[in-house]
């Protein structure tokens, strides 16, 4: 079989003119150091999730620690979070001291499984954090009967909806991530959002120690720079012209797919997708044999880059047994290329491959 010379990359950033042009204004200025654009960012941010402020960060996983902090969980404590995620949940709770409870997720929407999360709950929880993953959005309305303060985990899933609510005002505290190939990129970076006044100054105070009045040994320096503000506000003044180009790209794959016997992302009643990922279920039949590495080797192939879209469950890594869906998912799940950057013509080879191999 022939290797097709040019790739269709599984993820791209999504950078126009207007990008450009507002790194440049920054770099111009000489104003690039965090300063009126993290400000200004960390005010619209918070505007579009629909919260009272937020506190921009280096990155995703930085938020999440300062988020457990700010709740002043630490040695002794638990934190339930599912297995089925990427490593950050996880190393933040480590480095705050803290028990990380892994569950296993619902295989239908790869997102972790209430009732687990219940099952789960000690004298010594004290949050849980729950990723939305792909685009879609978790159980809140389940997860908030439990009565343990939430930290959503909106690396992956903005400006969507669970039971007519945007993530991201449900949890005491909310955390994003704007890595290069997220939703929202401005190259690395994240923030942390809430409603409560108290949580995001004992954030900000954690974040940067200059100008502080006594000395604090808990404090880092973890601060975003204007230059990246000013990529992620010109993202987020297009971020509804991403969010219906993903919509359409989630259509045609469906209508691709239908053909074949891969199990398209399922939506349920009350949740909205935002498409971050178009992640496909396969049949063992059809990833053996080989596994899902020999698929995504076919797909390449035919020059179609895509992945696992969790690279480990984290169970796997501590060897932890009882995690049935979560290995599922490991099993069969694939990660096809959806971003708003791609062009017609690329989709139409992403679809003629896909039937290809899949059929």
């Amino acid at each position: 079989m022939t290797t097709v010379a040019t790739m269709i990359p599984h993820s791209r950033p999504a950078i126009g003119q207007a990008d450009l042009q507002a790194a440049a204004e920054v770099l111009g200025s000489g104003q690039i150091a965090q300063g009126p654009r993290v400000e200004q960012f960390e005010r619209d941010m918070a505007t579009f999730v629909g919260v009272q402020g937020g506190v921009a960060v280096s990155s995703g996983t930085a938020a999440l620690e300062l988020a457990l902090r700010a709740l002043r969980i630490g040695m002794g404590d638990e934190v339930i979070m599912p297995s089925y995620v990427c490593a950050a949940p996880w190393l933040a709770t480590q480095r705050v001291g803290a028990q990380a409870r892994l569950v296993d997720i619902d295989v239908n929407t790869f997102n972790i499984d209430p009732l687990a999360a219940r099952l789960a709950v000690t004298k010594k929880t004290r949050a849980i954090i729950v990723p939305h993953l792909f685009g879609l959005p978790a159980d809140l309305t389940a997860l908030e009967r439990l009565g343990i303060p939430l930290i959503e985990d909106c690396a992956q899933t903005l400006g969507v909806t669970e039971q007519g609510r945007r993530v991201g005002t449900v949890g005491r505290l909310t955390v994003c991530s704007f890595y290069a190939t997220k939703a929202l990129c401005t190259g690395e970076g994240g923030m942390v959002l809430s409603n409560e006044a108290s949580l995001l100054e004992r954030i900000t105070s954690l974040r940067e120690y200059d100008g502080a009045a006594t000395l604090n040994p808990s404090s880092f320096n973890l601060k975003l720079t204007d230059l990246q503000a000013a990529l992620g506000l010109s993202q987020l003044g297009r971020f509804s012209a991403f969010q219906e180009r993903r919509a359409v790209l989630a259509a045609a794959y469906r209508d691709t797919l239908s053909s074949t016997t891969a199990v398209c992302p399922i939506v349920p009643p009350g949740r909205m997708h935002g498409y971050y990922r178009f992640v496909i279920r396969l049949s063992h039949a059809q990833t053996a044999p080989g596994g899902l590495a020999n698929m995504i080797s076919r797909l390449e192939q035919q020059g179609i880059h895509c992945r696992k879209p969790v690279f480990r469950p984290l169970h796997r890594y501590l060897d932890q047994p009882g995690f049935p869906h979560s290995d599922e998912a490991d099993r069969t799940a694939l990660s096809v290329p959806l971003y708003p950057d791609l062009t017609d013509d690329e989709v139409q080879q992403i679809q003629h491959s896909l039937v290809q191999v899949l059929s």
